[in-house]
């Protein structure tokens, strides 16, 4: 049996360009009100999001901003609110062993759909240096004009 249909709402592509990600972890996420219906229409944006661990021993998702449905009226919530990310507790212990000891971050990288769930894709990330990420810049911007060169000859 295949993997389940995924549904891709919104991606952190600044986190692949400004991190290098490292171990990726599924983790539900605690919503309300009308949260969900506006995910469904796309209306997410990960930005400057980041992962919080609390000593409590919980995973918050700071920063995210769910723009606040169209009729969602009185049962719409602050878009920027903190929410609570849902993992079992020693992928909890784990992840926030590992931000401790080696200084990583945790970043979203994704958020979609699974069986009709809300997923949140967060990775263990390192901050690149300012020459890896000219590095990522030049190896994109040769594969662009790599491509274009090929499109063009095949037109001709």
């Amino acid at each position: 049996m295949a993997g389940a249909p995924i549904k891709l709402i919104a991606e952190n592509r600044k986190a692949r360009f400004a991190f290098e990600l490292l171990d990726k972890v599924e983790a539900g996420i605690v919503l309300r009100g009308t949260e969900v219906k506006s995910l469904r229409e796309g209306k997410l944006n990960l930005g400057d999001s980041y992962c919080d661990v609390t000593r409590e021993g919980e995973i918050w998702l700071v920063g995210a901003h769910i723009a606040p449905y169209r009729s969602g009226n009185r049962f719409n919530v602050d878009p920027m609110r903190k929410r609570k990310l849902l993992l079992h507790r020693r992928e909890i212990a784990r992840l926030g062993a590992r931000i401790r000891e080696r200084g990583l971050t945790l970043v979203p990288t994704r958020v979609y759909l699974k069986k009709g769930l809300v997923k949140l894709e967060i990775a263990l990330a390192r901050g690149k240096k300012l020459h890896d990420k000219r590095e990522a810049i030049r190896v994109r911007d040769t594969e662009r004009e790599a491509r274009q060169a090929l499109s063009r000859k095949a037109r001709h």
